[in-house]
């Protein structure tokens, strides 16, 4: 009996379907009757897997931390760097604002003195033990000569000795070669105050019938014309009254500390001062 062409499509289907649905259930059978020989070989592929398994991941995981600990180390070499950048940073503010208070106070300073002054910068100092000297940053060209009064917002610090056109030298007060007319502010003695090197100053010629005091402040006298009267020059640290001399021993310490001087003004009268 011929079948029909037309349902020639759909008997090759169904034969194929009991194929296959014979091919799975022989599988299906197969799979659940394992052999001895495919039970080994799947009992030793097994651990192997596992270890080969375990291997792969620990590597991949290794892998991981490394890409991840690189990362990490950019991170903290960027951020170790941008640290250093605002810590230079804060530096400059922090003395940009530690400069400003100095030169406020020095502007506090020539606003109370009847002197026109002229601020300078402390460049170099002497690093000789002959000479107690620093140089500053200005010069004739700004009207500085020599003989003018040097101060900073403690006191006296010296006087002007050579120029150039845009740098002064500057003797120290405690130069053996200084001398300032000075006083006790206490008692009113009249005196020179004299450099002494280390030791700081002596006050000469106070008479030994005056009364000095330990913390007695001495100041300028403006006698000679070139340092302004009331200045503070330092204080009182020790007076003596040796045998028989006519005047006391008269230690004095210096009121600027000349190690810290930065910033300085000058003052400027219109009267030539001598040499």
């Amino acid at each position: 009996m011929l079948v029909p062409r037309k349902y020639h499509s759909l008997i090759v289907a169904a034969v194929l379907l009991i194929l296959s649905l014979g091919f799975l259930s022989y599988s299906a059978v197969r799979l659940s009757e394992t052999g001895f020989l495919r039970k080994t070989v799947l009992e030793v592929a097994a651990p192997i897997e596992n270890v080969v398994n375990t291997s792969l991941k620990g590597l991949h995981d290794v892998w991981k931390r490394y890409l991840f600990l690189v990362g990490l180390e950019d991170e903290n070499r960027r951020l170790r760097n941008q640290n250093a950048a605002l810590g230079e940073q804060l530096n400059l503010y922090r003395e940009g604002h530690i400069e400003g208070m100095r030169l406020r106070k020095l502007l506090n300073l020539a606003e109370r003195l009847p002197n026109r002054a002229v601020a300078a910068r402390v460049v170099d100092r002497s690093r000789t033990s002959l000479f107690k000297m620093i140089l500053i940053d200005r010069g004739t060209a700004d009207g500085l000569r020599v003989g003018l009064p040097v101060l900073s917002e403690q006191g006296v610090v010296g006087r002007i000795i050579e120029t150039a056109w845009h740098a002064s030298q500057v003797l120290l007060l405690i130069d053996e070669n200084s001398n300032i007319d000075a006083l006790i502010q206490r008692s009113r003695a009249q005196g020179i105050l004299q450099g002494a090197g280390a030791a700081g100053c002596n006050l000469k010629y106070i008479s030994r019938v005056e009364e000095v005091r330990v913390g007695d402040e001495i100041l300028t006298s403006g006698m000679a014309g070139v340092f302004p009267k009331g200045l503070l020059l330092g204080v009182v640290t020790g007076a003596t009254r040796g045998g028989e001399n006519l005047f006391q021993k008269v230690d004095v310490a210096p009121a600027v500390d000349f190690g810290k001087v930065e910033e300085v003004i000058v003052l400027i009268s219109d009267e030539k001062v001598d040499k």
